[in-house]
């Protein structure tokens, strides 16, 4: 039986993104407001500009929006996980808060998920899969060789695992393990849970408005060093553990 989303959380980790909110916010309102309840969960990590303000702003036009605010700069996945935890619904949308990833391909990952788990209950995450990307030279090749590594390593089945755009099982969310970095290897760590994990093809844009965060060393090295540590915390996990109370 499918236990897929009738009401859904989307998640947008944004550090210093005021001019992506607004934009962001209406796109997703026009792709899943007719669709399904949902609420829009911004979690500024310590915006050094008015992000927190956009918020707000946005928040007048589009009552589902909700702000979540770090006292300090955590990172992307300290992001996730606060606007998770926050979260109201069983499923968890998230997406970037730069604009690249396109809102209108939630409908889509929503029908695979439908499909998907009419077939197989355990499917738990799916990822999108940015087939062209619109980067610099400098993200796409880290990005392809960081995939790279990932799949041969850890095995995961996932062409993108860096893709920001995905629909996740919010209870498995909180059982992983959280460490820094850890959205870089979510497939695998759903894997270790037991989870089946799906890709679907997405569109990506050029990013428009405002800069990025991410260069060689934080996005490709220590991706690396992080992958270590998760092929440690997979080989000591037992799944299948039963407990009967008597």
């Amino acid at each position: 039986m499918s236990d897929g989303p009738g009401f859904l959380s989307v998640v947008i980790p944004v550090c210093n993104e005021a001019d992506n909110v607004l934009p962001l916010a209406r796109e997703i309102v026009a792709a899943l407001r007719a669709r399904m309840p949902l609420e829009i969960l911004f979690v500024d990590d310590g915006s050094g500009d008015d992000t927190a303000g956009a918020v707000r702003s946005a928040r007048a036009e589009i009552p589902e929006i909700r702000l979540l605010r770090h006292s300090r700069r955590s990172g992307q996945s300290a992001a996730v996980h606060s606007g998770v935890r926050r979260a109201h619904g069983a499923w968890i949308a998230t997406l970037d808060g730069d604009g690249q990833n396109d809102p209108a391909d939630f409908p889509a990952m929503l029908d695979a998920l439908g499909r998907a788990q009419a077939k197989d209950p355990a499917v738990r995450l799916i990822m999108g899969n940015r087939v062209t990307r619109r980067d610099t030279w400098l993200r796409r090749m880290s990005s392809r060789v960081a995939n790279g590594v990932r799949g041969w390593l850890l095995d995961d089945g996932t062409p993108d695992t860096g893709c920001g755009i995905k629909l996740m099982h919010r209870e498995t969310f909180l059982e992983l393990p959280f460490f820094d970095h850890m959205h870089r290897f979510l497939p695998a760590l759903y894997q270790r849970q037991g989870a089946r994990v799906m890709s679907v093809p997405v569109n990506h844009r050029p990013r428009t408005r405002g800069t990025s965060k991410y260069g060689l060393h934080n996005r490709l090295w220590v991706g690396i060093v992080d992958m270590f540590g998760v092929m440690w915390l997979r080989s000591r996990f037992r799944p299948g553990l039963e407990v009967v109370e008597e």
